[in-house]
């Protein structure tokens, strides 16, 4: 029996994917068969696409088919790296597409992290516009989105988009599998552009220590000087006792999230929006991150045509002290970034702090004062993230502290 492997969707109702077949011919010649929705105009590029994979690959005596629905260039290259590997496993060389060196974004441990916008990593289509829907950041979803028969292709996919797809300003998260599953996933992913590995089902410190460690090890084998954040996310009873031992395991570690549709489940309860069921949960997740100096992100929504819950839930979730929320879809953003945006009031006194503050300092003076109340620097940390994403949001000038500003 010939062997025979295959990669990638087709259909009437398939868009920017392609589905490739390559099957043994028993001949030493390969024979190369394209049918494409977009030949007229990228025919040719196609084929010469397919020769080059061809070539690189070394593969001889193969049929290999192309059902084409207008795949980026990256897709194609994954898709056909997929069914290269399924049909022999013993493949292992990686088909890396052209690097784009023109990819925006930023990260840094205490980014703002307002809207995370999930994108399951099976589905192309949705990769090259995603960032202009201004998400503070993009997952790339290996974990529950995939199905368990496509993981292999969806690691390839992801891999590929890293290394081609401008996502803008956008910060650059993955979600991988469940450890230790997901740490074979890590090699594919950490040379390339990811600024965030999310750590689903983290029960533990060991969970951070494993998957640190093994950045750290990858990183220098491999002479990487960027290391990615690590977000755990909590999704368990037993990951709920255990937050703040897993906020602290690890430097890398850059914020907590709490998951809500595990954790309702595992402790034997529904979801509601409410969320009376969860409160300690997310009470627990918060008070360890913030302990720990980081960020606490706050579950998805579910409801996507529900904004006016929306917006209630993201409100409850600042008002408990979480500064993030996860998204399914791009209508979220706006909704989310608009309810985590800080009030006038709080805007203008983290204003009065921090002029205080700088006036004690220039004044050489140790205390400081607004009032009859003393100022502590937690306090002026505070108010000067406050004023940052102030800034970031339009609502005050950038140089709202010097003298020629109207202070309102």
């Amino acid at each position: 029996m010939n062997k025979t492997g295959y990669a990638g969707k087709k259909g009437d109702k398939i868009r920017s994917d392609c589905y490739i077949s390559i099957t043994e011919n028993g001949l030493e010649n390969n024979s190369l068969q394209i049918k494409s929705k977009v030949s007229p105009m990228y025919g040719e590029n196609i084929e010469s696409q397919m020769y080059d994979l061809i070539q690189k690959a070394g593969i001889k005596g193969a049929d290999i088919v192309i059902d084409d629905y207008g795949a980026l260039p990256f897709v194609i290259a994954a898709r056909f790296e997929s069914a290269l590997r399924r049909y022999d496993p013993a493949y292992k060389t990686e088909l890396l597409p052209v690097k784009n060196n023109n990819l925006r974004g930023n990260t840094a441990k205490d980014r703002r992290r307002r809207s995370r916008l999930y994108l399951p990593g099976n589905e192309p289509k949705f990769f090259p516009n995603a960032g202009l829907h201004g998400p503070d950041g993009i997952i790339l979803d290996l974990e529950d989105s995939v199905s368990p028969a496509e993981k292999d292709s969806a690691l390839l996919l992801v891999r590929n988009a890293l290394i081609s797809t401008d996502f803008y300003s956008a910060e650059r998260m993955v979600r991988i599998n469940q450890l230790p599953k997901g740490l074979n996933e890590l090699p594919f992913l950490l040379p390339h552009n990811i600024d965030v590995v999310l750590l689903p089902k983290c029960e533990s410190e060991d969970d951070v220590n494993s998957i640190s460690t093994f950045i750290e090890e990858f990183c220098i084998t491999n002479g990487i000087d960027r290391r990615p954040w690590v977000m755990p996310i909590i999704e368990s009873a037993k990951g709920v006792l255990n937050a703040y031992k897993i906020a602290t395991a690890s430097e890398l570690v850059c914020s907590l999230a709490v998951g809500l549709e595990d954790y309702t489940a595992d402790i034997g309860t529904q979801r509601t929006n409410e969320g009376n069921e969860s409160f300690f949960a997310r009470s627990m997740i918060l008070n360890a991150a913030k302990a720990a100096g980081i960020q606490a992100i706050d579950t998805v929504f579910s409801d996507v045509a529900d904004m006016s819950a929306l917006k209630e839930s993201v409100l409850e979730a600042k008002s408990l002290g979480y500064e993030g929320k996860g998204c399914i879809h791009p209508r979220q953003i706006p909704v989310i970034h608009e309810a985590f945006a800080p009030e006038r009031t709080e805007v203008d006194k983290a204003m009065k702090i921090v002029a205080a503050f700088e006036k004690a300092r220039t004044e050489g003076s140790g205390v400081v004062s607004l009032g009859s109340k003393m100022i502590d620097m937690p306090v002026v940390k505070r108010a000067l993230r406050l004023i940052n994403n102030a800034v970031a949001d339009g609502m005050i000038p950038a140089d709202w502290n010097s003298e020629k500003v109207d202070k309102g």
